[in-house]
């Protein structure tokens, strides 16, 4: 059946400000989903509240409207197109779903004659009330743990009582695993148990008998309105039941599931799916498994729209589930539906996977100062990084080495644990590093049965450890000198990257980068392409691997290769891999813009990241997409391989800027600012003369390298002290001190955590008012693009406050010296491109704090409330396509726009919830308002010095 003549009109809820637990896989979904839609010539109307997504573009929905995410503003939405004939809430994650039920249980949707589609409201109800979900389970004779609900404090008591621990916690219709946990111990459970009745917005918990120690799966289904299935990805949780889907370390295809019990498990996916409604669409099934031969399957949940997975899966596979879900709500079929890799198959034809993935969550404990590090039911990582090889072990290093936590990979760069309680500590108490200490046990010697008996992790998983620490034995026997061709090929295609391979051999990784190349030991790229190449793909989709030679009938040695390169001038653009505190999807967007602009000045554009939740590593966003580390050996590999006329390094946050010393170093061309001026920006010392030269005021401060050095500039410098550590983002380490105890206590932390570190001291600016502005420079002009006043005082991290365009407050005065500093600095860091440039002001004198010459995290936020394309206009600069005189800038907005961060602090209820120089927001919404009476802005001016009402 084709799709629906009656639906012209459709309204997709988007997911708001990223938090933990709900990030930008949804961005990424929503964004197909209105491409999709928009391809069938159907009017999109979208509310989201998140300025930094490229889901809010104005070019993504016929009509964005960011609005708060509330029945409210649906109601006016609905007044102002009465035209909308469906609304479309399965791509915004939970917030959407529980935004859709609210507005269909006031009566919105049926007063304005909206019909929801992609989903029906059963379902969600079904699946969100374990109660309803439970009885249908049973009915359908589908296997579940021993579970009971509770809606009282008492009944709750009752239950554990019947079961016994350990127990499991859940709180229904809540998001992320918020509200649940794992009770071992009888003495725990009333708190546990009254923190999930009080999470839950129906003050409801279900009790589970919990599976320790079970094996996880996930399928990704799909469905149309003919009822035809298709399984996308199979996803196996190497961490077993006990850890939340989103911070376990996940594998796809799944590795250690016998064929008959994937077959029983599909089975059984498709027979819920198709009983909780009669919907087309997307669903993502969770099952535990018995750890025995049995292999006993039972469901764990089921949710009725595109999930955190659905992002990953459809990396995984390169099948485009949101594009898809979205088609099939409309009335398409799956096999009306071509493939969008292949373009030569169906939707229908299920995707085969000829290489494997690893997912491994990012976290930021060390922005949540006191925090549980221990992982749970709840989810706790802020985002995400995925490695694609031809084994399991290429993929686990690729991902290990995309995380960007100062790690080359699993063991060989003298960084593991060696004390054998510290590691068996780690075993026990499931932690963020324990991808890495498993490979610290077996290099200690602890047997395999010892480390399973702990974690549970399958014996397989731990076999391929075990291989690799072999390998890495038998290489440290050899000099750089006498390694065989066959060893070092071996511990390439295990993933090892060049570095550790110099760390076992005791030289240097240039060495390394020799031999293979003397020993014809290269990268070779391979498509990522739904089929195992039965069938020709159509897309550019690479990640790299390594093969051994194939000798022809004629003698001639070559190793296959899938990337062609074309004769085109090419761009490279660096992504900003994982999304963490400091470092979100901001920077997504500006590399999206940046590529399109790219490819708008006649490139061909590549983008290199790593980060499955994107919009970036979409496969059809630039030309060619590598998914690959953010990781020098790999970039260098792909530039030698195309030869870019330059690399761009300033969209993609300080991931990528911090790869620019090596880039110069090696003779690549930075595109935009150079690096010497983007080094001037980070050197405090240089900056500073640069400061003086130009006449601009900027607060006392000193650089020390120790604590003894740090003592002594206090005595010149006077307290309060701002502390901080060079080269870092999000405020990483900052802090105010107000006496010589505090700062030898600070300084000494962090010399031990950040080594040979260059310290900076500032003196506190106590009481000044902070404001910010970016700009666009060619060298010869400047265009401010917007000046942001914060409503927080100076101190607050720039990334915490909310922030006011344009300015409430600053008197002309002000304001002209704000534009003369901002000129004078964009023009004295020769700077081509972005430029942020953050004051402190007090008694009426502008000081500057800091000058970043990249994209800023406020850039999306000035392009969505003035209406202006300012990453495009400054990638064509950066390009030297156009001059800033070239654009007409045409800035509009009535009012206010303020952006407002938004916190993740229920996720770590212990946690210190006042605000300082270190940013902890997770991510942000746009609030317009006509004028300065408006009661959200008297509220937020009157809290300001709280520092923190969330």
């Amino acid at each position: 059946m084709p799709k629906r003549k009656d639906l012209n009109s459709i309204l997709i809820i988007g997911s708001g400000p990223i938090v933990i637990g709900q990030a930008c896989e949804f961005d990424y979904s929503g964004t197909q989903a209105l491409r999709s839609l928009r391809e069938d010539g159907i009017e999109t109307i979208l509310i989201n509240s998140n300025p930094a997504t490229i889901m809010t573009d104005p070019t993504m929905a016929d009509h964005v409207y960011l609005k708060p995410l509330t029945t409210k503003s649906i109601r006016e939405i609905l007044e102002k197109h009465p035209n909308i004939d469906a609304v479309l809430p399965t791509m915004g994650g939970q917030t959407a779903l529980n935004l859709c039920i609210e507005a269909d249980e006031k009566g919105i949707w049926e007063d304005h004659g909206v019909e929801i589609i992609g989903v029906d409201i059963d379902a969600i109800n079904i699946t969100e009330d374990r109660e309803k979900f439970r009885e249908l389970m049973l009915k359908i004779g589908i296997p579940m743990a021993p579970q009971a609900t509770a809606t009282s404090f008492l009944k709750g008591k009752e239950i554990a009582q019947e079961f016994g621990f350990p127990l499991v916690i859940r709180a229904s219709y809540t998001l992320g695993g918020a509200g649940a946990s794992i009770v071992y111990k009888p003495e725990d459970f009333d708190e546990l148990l009254s923190r999930g009745l009080e999470i839950s917005p129906i003050h409801e918990v279900m009790i589970d008998k919990a599976l320790m120690g079970w094996k996880e799966y996930e399928l990704e289904l799909l469905r149309d309105k003919n009822d035809n299935v298709v399984i996308i990805c199979t996803i196996e949780n190497m961490d077993p039941m006990g850890i939340h889907t989103g911070d376990s370390i996940t594998v796809a295809p799944a590795m250690t599931l016998s064929d008959r019990t994937f077959q029983r498990m599909r089975d059984m996916a498709i027979k819920m799916m198709r009983s909780i409604g009669d919907f087309a669409g997307g669903c993502n099934v969770q099952f535990a498994v018995s750890p025995d031969e049995k292999e006993d399957i039972i469901a764990i949940e089921i949710n009725p729209r595109v999930s955190r997975s659905s992002a990953l899966a459809s990396k995984a596979t390169g099948y485009p589930i949101a594009k898809i879900a979205a088609k099939l709500a409309m009335g398409y079929n799956l096999n009306e539906l071509s493939n969008q890799i292949t373009k030569s198959t169906s939707a229908l034809f299920e995707p085969t996977l000829d290489y494997v993935i690893v997912k491994i969550p990012r976290w930021n404990f060390d922005k949540f100062e006191g925090s549980d590090r221990t992982l749970g039911l709840q989810m706790k990582s802020v985002g995400e990084v995925m490695g694609i090889g031809r084994s399991f072990q290429e993929a686990l290093h690729k991902a290990t080495q995309s995380l960007e936590i100062k790690r080359n990979g699993l063991g060989a760069d003298g960084k593991g644990y060696t004390n054998y309680d510290e590691i068996i500590s780690k075993l026990t108490i499931p932690s963020w590093d324990r991808v890495f200490v498993i490979y610290d046990a077996i290099q200690i010697g602890i047997p395999l049965s010892r480390i399973h008996d702990i974690t549970k992790i399958d014996m397989w998983f731990l076999k391929q450890y075990e291989q690799l620490h072999h390998l890495e034995k038998e290489i440290s026997k050899y000099t750089v000198e006498t390694l065989t061709k066959d060893l070092l090929l071996e511990a390439k295609q295990k993933g090892f990257a060049d570095r550790q391979i110099a760390h076992m051999l005791d030289c240097y990784e240039s060495e390394v980068y020799k031999k293979r190349e003397s020993l014809n030991i290269n990268r070779v790229y391979k498509l990522v392409d739904t089929c195992a190449a039965e069938f020709e793909a159509m897309t550019p989709y690479y990640y790299s691997t390594f093969e051994a030679e194939i000798e022809t009938p004629e003698g001639e040695r070559y190793v296959a290769n899938d990337s062609a390169v074309s004769d085109k001038k090419k761009i490279v653009v660096l992504g900003s891999g994982p999304n963490r505190i400091g470092q979100g999807i901001e920077f997504d967007y500006c590399c999206v813009h940046g590529v399109l602009a790219a490819a708008e000045c006649g490139y061909e554009t590549i983008m290199i990241n790593c980060n499955p939740e994107t919009v970036s590593t979409d496969f059809d966003t630039a030309d060619k997409l590598y998914f690959e580390p953010v990781f020098w050996e790999h970039i260098y590999d792909i530039i030698r391989h195309e030869k870019p006329e330059g690399v761009i390094v300033q969209l993609g946050g300080q991931t990528a800027l911090k790869l620019a010393e090596k880039l110069d170093k090696y003779g690549i061309k930075i595109i935009g600012t150079s690096y010497k001026a983007l080094d001037l920006a980070e050197d405090r010392g240089s900056f500073s003369n640069l400061l003086l030269e130009n006449n601009i005021p900027f607060p006392q401060f000193g650089v020390a390298e120790t604590a003894e050095e740090a003592l002594t500039l206090s005595d010149e410098l006077d307290f309060p002290l701002l502390v901080r550590p060079s080269y870092v983002l999000g405020g990483q380490g900052m802090k105010i001190v107000i006496n010589k105890e505090e700062l030898e206590e600070h300084v000494v932390d962090l010399l031990r955590k950040i080594p040979n570190n260059k310290l900076l001291l500032d003196h506190y600016l106590d009481g000044a008012i902070e404001a910010e502005a970016d700009a666009i420079c060619d060298g010869e002009d400047v265009y401010i693009i917007g000046i942001m006043e914060h409503i927080e005082p100076c101190g607050i991290h720039s990334g915490d406050s909310n922030a006011t365009l344009p300015p409430f407050n600053l008197g002309e005065f002000v304001m002209q010296q704000i534009k003369d500093h901002t000129k004078k600095i964009a023009l004295a860091l020769n700077t081509v491109g972005l430029i942020n440039i953050q004051f402190a002001i007090k008694d009426d004198m502008v000081y500057i704090i800091e000058a970043n010459p990249r994209a800023s995290r406020t850039v999306p936020f000035i392009a969505k409330a003035y209406k202006e394309p300012y990453v495009n206009y400054a990638t064509k600069v950066m390009l030297g396509d156009k001059k800033v005189k070239d654009f007409n800038f045409n800035p509009q907005l009535e009012g206010f726009a303020i952006k407002q961060p938004v916190f993740s602090f229920n996720k770590f209820p212990n946690v210190n919830k006042n605000l300082g120089p270190e940013m902890k927001s997770t991510g942000e919404s746009i609030l317009f308002i006509d004028s300065l009476k408006d009661d959200e802005f008297y509220n937020l001016y009157a809290r300001r010095k709280m520092y923190l009402s969330k």
